[in-house]
């Protein structure tokens, strides 16, 4: 988010720090030693997009430096960069006028108006299409967990929603958002894609977890842009692994869990609710369950992935931590009490630049 450092306010500043920023910024550039940026789809916000790493070592230094960078443009407008799912404060979006911005604002009318919600996308990649789908196929029981673990909007329009991710229910308001239902094969991925461009409505899924239109990659899309750079490291070591262990399940035969999608919505719902404070849905049994146990199932079926890249003990740390501590949902709702809206802002927009001590030991890439 592009904000106001007095109050706190979202600024449609997003086109004035492309330009500073300098040509090629809109393309995504990746060549290039400066972070990448890119507008989204209102001016008050901003998206920083990582090259490829195999280390999240490596992922962590260019998350801060995008960080920084963004933050240092922001501050020749007169403005700061949060990293905030959603704006605390209330705030009538400005759109960014390209020929498919346009599109969705007219097709989708009040739902494009108000969407302004910062989300954490994780690409990993696949040998091809079959193993792509075959990875989404498996991974769809785990989503919700990485939603709770990253949970970063408690916020709407001046008010507290209730819910650890309400960037969640704002997006799903989209018509294919959501989860998915197996597929089974990659021809029948692309034929469901089809058909929904054939509807009108849609040219590209927001589905939960989908192949990569530009890139040959899984791309995983349930996440809340995180408060602190080192749990967004988290988030992109468990995507890696859970996609990494989906694909042995796939090359041993292991089918995947037919749960079907209207299930699996519940347990969405629930990881937007509550976040890591309540009860979750287990993404073995579909059964409620404390959030320490579902997280401590899904560390237990990524393990052998996270030994294989030398990142368990970073995980595990960071489990640890944020049952301990809460989520960068926990960090705002303490903001507001000791200074309301406007404090969450500013603590925000502090712990967005901040390198936390410890935990140092920061394959992926990433866009938030």
């Amino acid at each position: 988010m592009i904000l106001d450092p007095a109050s706190g306010t979202p600024l449609p500043l997003a086109g004035q720090l492309l330009r500073l920023h300098g040509p090629g910024a809109r393309g995504g550039n990746h060549s290039a030693r400066r972070p990448t940026l890119a507008a989204e789809l209102q001016q008050e916000q901003l998206e920083v997009i990582t090259r490829p790493h195999s280390s999240l070592e490596a992922l962590a230094a260019e998350i801060r430096a995008g960080r920084t960078y963004a933050d240092s443009l922001a501050r020749m407008a007169g403005a700061r960069i949060a990293a905030l799912a959603t704006s605390p404060l209330p705030v009538t979006p400005h759109a960014t006028r390209t020929g498919r911005y346009d599109v969705l604002q007219e097709k989708f009318a009040l739902t494009a108006r108000e969407q302004l919600t910062c989300g954490f996308h994780v690409h990993v990649s696949v040998d091809s299409d079959e193993e792509g789908v075959a990875v989404v196929d498996r991974i769809r029981p785990w989503l919700p967990t990485l939603t709770a673990l990253s949970s970063n909007s408690p916020f709407w329009n001046g008010t507290d929603s209730g819910y650890a991710s309400f960037r969640t229910q704002a997006w799903n308001r989209w018509s294919s958002a959501g989860p998915t239902d197996i597929f089974g094969s990659a021809q029948a991925y692309h034929a469901l894609v089809a058909d929904l461009a054939g509807t009108g409505v849609v040219n590209s899924p927001d589905f939960d977890a989908r192949l990569s239109a530009n890139h040959p990659t899984v791309e995983v899309r349930v996440a809340d842009v995180c408060l602190e750079s080192r749990d967004a490291v988290l988030v992109a070591a468990l995507v890696r692994a859970l996609a990494d262990t989906a694909a042995r399940e796939w090359e041993s035969g292991l089918q995947p869990d037919r749960v079907p999608a209207t299930i699996l919505r519940q347990g969405a719902w629930r990881a937007s609710r509550s976040g890591v404070h309540a009860e979750l849905l287990h993404p073995v049994t579909h059964r409620p369950a404390t959030a320490g146990t579902v997280v401590a199932t899904f560390l237990e079926h990524v393990r052998d992935s996270l030994d294989d890249a030398g990142d368990t003990g970073y995980v595990e740390e960071s489990l640890v931590r944020i049952l301990r501590q809460g989520t960068g949902s926990t960090r705002q709702r303490q903001a507001m009490e000791r200074g309301g809206l406007a404090h969450v802002v500013a603590d925000a927009t502090s712990l967005t630049q901040q390198e936390p001590a410890g935990n140092r030991q920061e394959l992926v890439s990433a866009s938030c």
